[in-house]
């Protein structure tokens, strides 16, 4: 039988509005996270004008 996780704290990404979970990794900035991944965070900086 697989290992259950303990209910860990989620929130809800800014760009995708899809729920996301506590990571290891962020376990030292949880309250700074605002997005899910790396796509999500890259996306909402402005794209540079291409001449």
């Amino acid at each position: 039988m697989p290992h259950k996780k303990p209910h860990l704290p989620s929130k809800i990404c800014l760009v995708c509005q899809r729920p996301f979970t506590w990571r290891k990794k962020w376990e030292s900035c949880w309250e700074e996270v605002k997005y899910c991944s790396e796509r999500c965070r890259r996306s909402t900086k402005p794209k540079l004008p291409t001449v």
